[in-house]
């Protein structure tokens, strides 16, 4: 692969610039993958907190609370909730716990094979110990600066 510098002046490079230009470059690779089986990233991560909730479910204020800081979606994650509640790929029960229908499953389990895909054209190329290594940085950076980035 040919880099924009040598190693020398990308050194010098700004953080800010190539970390943006990889989270849209990225992100948009992701939302691509997703939207080939009509979903965005909201909806999608609902759907990934509610696998292997079946029986019990899992409270909506807990899905809200975790995902409410990915990509800054913020209050926008309740309507996502009750759209796909709506489209019969989630169901609530009157204690407000979610799970996934057979159709939100099926969706699921396609969706996840595509997005793991576009993860795997994002990765090549790149060693896990590469990965490990930036992702280790940017955190690193973000720590620095006193950010809050984090999510399980």
């Amino acid at each position: 692969m040919d880099y924009s510098h040598d190693d020398t002046r990308l050194a010098l490079q700004p953080i800010g610039y190539w970390s943006w230009a990889a989270h849209e470059a990225t992100v948009t690779h992701i939302r691509a993958a997703l939207a080939e089986h009509g979903l965005t990233q909201p909806p999608w991560w609902v759907l990934n907190q509610l696998v292997g909730a079946d029986g019990e479910g899992r409270p909506r204020s807990e899905v809200v609370a975790l995902l409410r800081g990915y990509l800054d979606v913020g209050d926008a994650l309740e309507p996502e909730i009750d759209t796909l509640v709506a489209r019969g790929l989630v169901t609530q029960d009157r204690t407000a716990r979610l799970r996934l229908t057979p159709e939100g499953h099926a969706l699921r389990d396609k969706a996840y094979e595509r997005v793991a895909r576009a993860r795997a054209e994002i990765h090549d190329g790149i060693p896990d110990e590469e990965f490990v290594a930036a992702l280790k940085v940017l955190q690193r950076m973000i720590h620095n600066v006193g950010g809050r980035a984090w999510h399980h």
